[in-house]
């Protein structure tokens, strides 16, 4: 099945000002303080490198990666979450902010919040600048969120097909072609 770019779902402008309302919420709860900042890799790549660009310069921002796999060349979750790349550091009485490109069924903030909360950090905060609720199959809180989008299939600013469309500057729908 063939696929293509169509609507731009939400543009550059509107990406760097929820990003940067995201880092001042941010700011002001950890001011002063310390956070280990954890993406998952590889979407959220771009967004984490914004996020932490817009934080408050009096946080001390640690930051590491997760890769995960749940999709591979699919556009539908698998369901079954198996860990790439684990953690290089200890997270044991740390403030933690987990940071995800996209959360539909749910599966996968899930598994990773129950997993990083047995390595006992202080705190554990999660944010996602995507969020599709009408996909959600496990209840998952989440503390940050950028934008709540119907169930379409996106690209671009970090999340791909097949690893394509990835550095795109805006968030596209991906459709399938006759």
């Amino acid at each position: 099945m063939n696929y293509r770019l169509s609507d731009v779902l939400i543009d550059e402008q509107r990406l760097r000002g929820r990003v940067r309302e995201i880092a001042d919420e941010i700011g002001r709860e950890h001011r002063g303080g310390e956070l280990i900042v954890i993406g998952v890799l590889k979407g959220a790549v771009l967004f984490l490198s914004d996020l932490i660009r817009e934080m408050d310069v009096d946080i001390c921002v640690k930051i590491d990666f997760m890769a995960v796999s749940s999709y591979g060349a699919s556009t539908k979750s698998s369901g079954v979450v198996r860990i790439v790349k684990d953690l290089d550091t200890d997270i044991k009485g740390k403030d933690v902010l987990l940071v995800e490109d996209i959360v539909d069924s749910g599966l996968t903030l899930s598994y990773l919040t129950r997993l990083l909360k047995e390595r006992d950090p202080r705190s554990l905060k999660t944010c996602v600048l995507l969020d599709k609720p009408d996909r959600r199959q496990v209840a998952v809180r989440v503390d940050y969120r950028g934008f709540s989008i119907p169930d379409e299939f996106v690209v671009g600013y970090g999340l791909d097909y097949a690893g394509l469309w990835r550095n795109l500057p805006a968030i596209y729908t991906l459709r399938t072609e006759a």
